[in-house]
């Protein structure tokens, strides 16, 4: 027969078991919400569709879980927050800028901005 403050104990110890097991799953839940979410990319400025009577322009935005992030092709780079701020070119009319992002684990994001440069 248990005694009742052997009886205490062992609630006691299998609430305290419980609670530790309960943060150590909750903090795996929360540290796989990048793992799950993946890339994204966040393009601040231009606006895609946008005409544009000046062919030199920044491309401005914010990218998160990302290991790796190029602008047609070309490798960019980010500060410490995500942000990334780029200069390009534009040619005479219809342009297509591609911004690709991938995270450590291989998934991939793509976007397009899509410009119409007016001389």
């Amino acid at each position: 027969m248990i005694k009742p403050y052997e009886d205490g104990k062992l609630i006691i110890k299998t609430l305290f078991i419980a609670f530790f097991v309960l943060i150590i799953v909750g903090y795996g839940i929360f540290q796989s919400k990048k793992i799950i979410s993946g890339p994204k990319i966040v393009i601040s400025s231009p606006i895609t569709g946008q005409t544009l009577n000046k062919s030199d322009i920044d491309i401005t935005g914010v990218a998160t879980n990302i290991s790796a992030i190029s602008l047609n092709d070309r490798p960019i780079f980010i500060d410490e927050s995500g942000k990334f701020s780029e200069k390009l070119m534009l040619y005479p009319g219809y342009n297509i800028i591609k911004l690709r992002a991938e995270d450590k684990f291989g998934s991939k994001v793509e976007k397009d901005l899509e410009l119409v440069y007016q001389i």
